[in-house]
């Protein structure tokens, strides 16, 4: 069953005219959807009926006769979605019925209803003179009387779950429709007061259920993701990758520099455990135990601060392929995001059209900017030998020198880090590769001498769109020799930032020595690809809950004394 969005027609209301009636055959029709139908806009963070309304609506309901939250009958030959019947029925002319017979609908009674079902929308005629209602002492249909009719439509409610059965039809003005033949089933009922607007970003984000059902963008901005993420499988699959699962917990966190989440097991009560900064090790043991071409799609977490892009509980995709350089991983990369775009543009201009098309230019190939080349020329600056131990104070000096500001925590990736942000991100806001950062800055990627600037750099490169990082990619570290320095020079700069010591991943250098063949690998953050992609500048937007700040306030949604939800602050 598709999830509610918004109401497209207009709402519920009773029409009378003549008495004549028609009858036709039929083949059934059954939909389970959520009828809406319009109420005042409430948009404060008081959204669900008073006690008093509350109370009264459950007694209406109980008093109805009818079993409020019965099983759904599951009959898989007479279901189908409102998508199914609106495509499988598209050939019907106006005035048509399925078979080609006409149907009058000049009843005496009649109830017009839209039923929306994820992002379809289909209006069901209701015709008292003609609907039948089961009896079950008899265990027969037989008529629906004009009472049983008027009190079920009066109990109708926006938000109220509904089953139909009826039969296709389209009416004079081309309105595809379902001709209802049995008194609709109440499914579920809401028994609060669904409103049809909401503005508050706080209330919205804790409240998400209501949130998805009323603002059309919200539902669709999930749906786009799900779409992305469904799109990245089929093109690393189309190029012969295999999708793995690696360990989220784990003795070290592995992967990225970043200060992980840490944790104790009932199993291994005395041992500090970490959740997971990124999976590459874990895939990169796989490709040495003989997977060539494998990919991950899953979450990451880094104990680390919230803002508009960025939480600490995240969704990665990352593929790792032997013998494929840095070059190869640039056009994979060109060729994916292209195909992304496209099928973006393709969503909004079909079922997700609340989203506003996207504008970015992905005509290949991106332009690309050498980190150190770029930087000296943009500052005007000789940068020292930044393999040199002095490196760091002689950057720090030109800083106060030129006074920038200084990192919280200042070792020589957080002033490079730095200085990316301030001179070269800010140049990048159409699709911009950053390419050959110093070696420091990728402890886990191949790195060489620049012919140019006499440097060490790493072979690898970062794309960013809009100012903001979207993909990291470079050509594996395969010599345990070289990876353990690298090791040793990283765990120095986590030390200087944690105060702390680190270990080294000794289990990681041990299976190197097992040859790990020349490898390309490559990341994305996933929300914030959707956020592109969608046009949405929080990360709270992309997220089905919100960041972990408002996962965390979900448990202190309380009913106040007036009987009202009411989230807290």
């Amino acid at each position: 069953m598709g999830s509610l969005q918004q109401c497209l027609r207009p709402p519920l209301h009773l029409v009378q005219s003549g008495t004549s009636t028609a009858t036709a055959s039929y083949c059934r029709f059954y939909s389970i959807a959520r009828i809406l139908e319009r109420t005042e806009a409430r948009a404060n963070n008081k959204i669900v009926s008073s006690e008093h309304s509350h109370q009264i609506r459950l007694e209406t309901l109980k008093g109805s006769g009818r079993e409020l939250y019965p099983r759904f009958p599951h009959d898989a030959t007479q279901r189908m979605s409102c998508k199914s019947f609106l495509k499988g029925y598209n050939y019907l002319a106006p005035s048509e019925t399925v078979e080609g017979k006409e149907l009058s609908l000049q009843g005496s009674k009649l109830a017009f209803i839209d039923l929306t079902q994820g992002t379809d929308c289909v209006q069901a005629l209701c015709n008292q003179a003609t609907i039948t209602e089961f009896a079950p002492a008899s265990q027969q249909f037989s008529g629906a009387s004009l009472m049983q009719f008027r009190t079920l439509f009066r109990q109708i409610r926006r938000g109220d779950l509904f089953s139909i059965k009826g039969k296709p039809h389209r009416t004079e003005r081309g309105q595809l429709s379902i001709l209802v033949t049995e008194l609709p089933q109440l499914i579920s009922p809401c028994l609060h007061d669904l409103p049809t607007d909401l503005q508050n970003k706080e209330f919205r984000i804790r409240n998400r259920h209501v949130d998805l059902q009323v603002n059309r963008r919200a539902a669709d901005t999930l749906r786009l993701r799900s779409s992305i993420i469904c799109e990245i499988r089929n093109f690393l699959w189309s190029y012969g990758y295999s999708e793995v699962q690696t360990p989220i917990l784990a003795n070290t966190a592995g992967g990225a520099v970043a200060r992980a989440f840490a944790t104790t097991a009932v199993e291994f009560a005395d041992r500090h455990i970490e959740l997971r900064t990124a999976p590459e090790i874990w895939l990169k043991r796989l490709v040495l135990g003989g997977f060539e071409k494998i990919f991950e799609l899953g979450p990451c977490f880094r104990n680390e601060g919230i803002d508009k892009t960025h939480n600490p509980e995240f969704t990665t995709c990352e593929f790792y392929a032997a013998y494929k350089g840095l070059r190869g991983l640039i056009t994979t990369t060109e060729r994916l995001l292209t195909r992304l775009a496209t099928t973006t543009n393709e969503l909004i201009k079909g079922p997700l059209k609340s989203l506003p098309p996207c504008e970015i230019d992905f005509a290949r190939p991106f332009r690309r900017l050498d980190f150190i080349k770029e930087l000296e020329s943009a500052m005007n600056y000789k940068f020292p030998d930044l393999a040199h131990e002095n490196s760091e104070a002689e950057v720090t000096k030109m800083f106060k020198q030129r006074q920038i500001r200084l990192p919280e925590h200042r070792t020589l990736p957080t002033l490079l880090d730095r200085l990316s942000a301030e001179y070269l991100e800010p140049l990048c806001q159409g699709p911009t590769w950053i390419v050959h950062h110093p070696e420091c800055l990728a402890p886990l990627s191949k790195s060489f001498v620049d012919p140019e600037t006499q440097q060490r750099v790493s072979a690898r490169a970062e794309l960013f769109v809009g100012g903001k990082e979207l993909v990291n990619t470079y050509e594996e570290e395969n010599s345990p020799f070289e990876q353990r320095r690298k090791f040793q020079q990283q765990a120095k700069y986590r030390d200087e930032d944690s105060g702390k010591g680190t270990e080294i991943d000794e289990s990681y250098l041990e299976a190197l020595e097992w040859g790990l063949p020349p490898t390309g690998g490559w990341g994305c953050g996933i929300d914030r690809l959707v956020m592109l992609l969608s046009g949405t500048d929080r990360i709270n937007d992309v997220l089905p809950f919100g960041n972990l700040r408002n996962v965390v306030s979900l448990g202190s949604v309380r009913r106040d004394t007036a009987g009202s939800v009411e989230a807290s602050p």
